[in-house]
């Protein structure tokens, strides 16, 4: 989730924080001077959330069933 990129553009320098959606922006300067402007993308946050926790579901669940298989071979013999 905090995954950042930062572009130094001559005339606007931000930060995009998100993988693989971008759900931040931080802008630090633009043509016309120094700022510390933030915007929030909500949606993307919450599909990043899902992506990510998807992920982590899946993965448990195959190592739980791998795991589980083997320790239930073992209690057969």
């Amino acid at each position: 989730m905090t995954w950042e990129t930062r572009f130094d553009w001559p005339d606007n320098v931000h930060i995009d924080y998100g993988f693989p959606l971008v759900w931040s922006t931080q802008t630090l300067s633009t043509i016309i001077g120094p700022v510390n402007l933030w915007t929030v993308d909500v949606t993307a946050l919450m599909m990043n959330l899902i992506l990510w926790l998807g992920i982590m579901l899946i993965t448990a669940s195959i190592m739980l069933y791998f795991f589980n298989k083997k320790s239930s071979n073992e209690e057969k013999r």
